[in-house]
């Protein structure tokens, strides 16, 4: 593999850990100093649970780079709505609504864009045999 066609390779897995890990923070508010070891176990695997997702999905674009790229894409575009109105409801802000969907779900759309580049970079071009015939004048 070329080293250009390398780093491409790994560029888009290194970001989807990334963006796996920092989702994964907000599981983290499920604690409370009131509940029990079982029930803080139970609420931290239940917010855990787009981490899980998000994982399988990794999984999918290790192994099949362009339908894991399709995934990331529409996951990405498909979330922004829900973000951003949940995000409005709270804070009432256009703007710090918009920066929310930027921090949370422009990533996935960019790595599903660089899984598809990657699995388009391997691709190997098609061999289409050329008839070596002219055509001659007559």
């Amino acid at each position: 593999m070329k080293p250009n066609i390398k780093i491409v390779h790994w560029i888009p897995r290194i970001l989807c850990i990334l963006a796996i890990l920092f989702i994964s923070m907000f599981a983290l508010d499920s604690f409370a100093p009131h509940l029990t070891i079982g029930q803080q176990i139970g609420r931290l695997l239940i917010h855990l649970i787009p981490t899980y997702i998000l994982a399988a999905l990794l999984i999918i674009a290790w192994k099949w780079e362009l339908i894991g790229g399709i995934f990331f894409i529409l996951l990405g575009i498909g979330f922004s709505p829900v973000v951003y109105n949940m995000n409005y409801h709270r804070n009432h802000s256009v703007m710090m609504s918009l920066g929310i969907i930027l921090m949370i779900t422009l990533p996935f759309i960019l790595i599903g864009g660089l899984f598809m580049l990657s699995y388009f970079l391997k691709k190997k071009p098609s061999r289409i045999p050329v008839n070596e015939k002219v055509m001659t004048e007559k």
